[in-house]
């Protein structure tokens, strides 16, 4: 039986750290290559991107694999790339946008791999690699999320916010956040610590200065009544934190995958998402495990539910479809995993069309978690819709 009381921490990171920073440069390559495609007319199902982004002082180098607009030349990755920095906050000496030096290795993508993943003839578009790929929703917050990523990304969000503005412009873009919490009859009810580290410009400021600054902000987006006289505060618990991003650490794009995804409290299947069009099924099946998790708890069939697929390279359909809700569902399980199929199609390109991957709406997803966001108007985050409840429930009955 689960244990129903416990602590569980899980941390987030902001978009000015390292390995966020280049994230978000390698998403805006997967975005540049979709806006341009669309503009200039491209099918953007033969979009391909693999970008991988390395920051350090003052240098940026982006490598990887691409098909699409011939028009996409260096120059115009330096310039999303130099854009994302400035726009994350960067104009300090040892990373500055318009400073730093940006190296460019993008190349075409291998024939091998195309062989494998596109379409011809009778053979429909394939997996682009294989590997196992994770969803997961939960009662525990109203976008079913697992609540300790939630809002340790809703802290940093919240002073991304307030650095921005000039409300908090004594604070820089590097900062981490971590969040525990009490469960008492396997529900969140109290934080018992918090930790935020946060870059500040003001030499000057000590630790308590700092959590001046922050604590009202992380306050605001936790619920009323979870912070405590017995909550522990760390912040900024080294002391002073003025050498920042990646002048201060080397960044990596997919270093933080269990930041990206449910901080822990589910499986993950191990690949990253930034820098990859959407026929890498890292990304794109991770998303529809998610889409269909959450619907399967919209729609009341368990309390909580974690979705595996899993792929082979140059093969359509998944190799398995696996469903546990740990006993909280209301149907048969292997019912669930044979409804699951029937209310999409999880080849590649059936995801891709489903959730209507082929446009330009990464970037966002780079910092502060690909799950639990708000759907936007224009398709990003069509992962969060909820319009499968009513399928999912004839399908289960039929």
């Amino acid at each position: 039986m689960a244990r129903s009381s416990y602590l569980f921490t899980s941390e987030s990171v902001s978009e000015g750290h390292p390995d966020k920073v280049c994230d978000r440069i390698s998403d805006e390559i997967v975005d540049l290559f979709f806006r341009t495609a669309l503009a200039e007319g491209m099918d953007p199902w033969q979009v391909r991107v693999a970008a991988e982004t390395l920051t350090t002082t003052n240098r940026v180098v982006i490598a990887g694999e691409t098909r699409g607009p011939a028009s996409i030349g260096r120059e115009l990755v330096e310039d999303v790339a130099r854009a994302a920095i400035k726009d994350i906050g960067y104009e300090q000496d040892g990373f500055h946008w318009n400073m730093a030096n940006v190296e460019v290795l993008l190349h075409g993508q291998s024939a091998h791999i195309a062989q494998g993943v596109d379409a011809s003839g009778n053979k429909d578009e394939g997996a682009g690699d294989q590997g196992i790929m994770f969803g997961y929703a939960c009662r525990e917050t109203p976008d079913l999320m697992p609540a300790p990523i939630y809002y340790a990304h809703k802290i940093l969000e919240r002073l991304a916010k307030a650095r921005k503005s000039g409300e908090a412009a004594v604070l820089g873009p590097d900062s981490k956040s971590q969040v525990t919490l009490a469960y008492e009859n396997g529900m969140p009810v109290r934080a018992t610590s918090i930790v935020v580290s946060t870059q500040h410009l003001d030499a000057s400021m000590t630790s308590a200065d700092v959590q001046a600054v922050v604590e009202p902000y992380v306050r605001e987006v936790l619920p009323d009544s979870w912070i405590t006289d017995e909550t522990v505060w760390h912040v900024n618990p080294t002391g002073a934190f003025v050498i920042g991003g990646p002048d201060g650490d080397c960044g990596l794009t997919g270093r933080k995958i269990i930041v990206d995804t449910y901080g822990g409290a589910a499986a993950h299947g191990g690949g990253a998402f930034s820098g990859k069009d959407p026929t890498k099924v890292d990304r794109s099946a991770a998303y529809a495990a998610r889409y269909l998790a959450k619907n399967v708890v919209a729609a009341e069939l368990a309390e909580w539910a974690q979705i595996q697929l899993s792929y082979a390279i140059g093969v359509a359909q998944p190799l398995s479809i696996y469903i546990d809700t740990g006993g909280t569902a209301n149907v048969d399980e292997a019912k669930l995993e044979e409804a699951l199929g029937q209310v999409m199609d999880l080849s590649p390109r059936g995801i891709r069309a489903h959730l209507d991957l082929n446009k330009p709406i990464y970037a966002r997803t780079a910092a502060y978690g690909h799950f639990g966001r708000n759907t936007d108007n224009d398709g990003g985050f069509s992962w969060e819709k909820l319009d499968l409840v009513d399928e999912l429930k004839a399908a289960v009955a039929g």
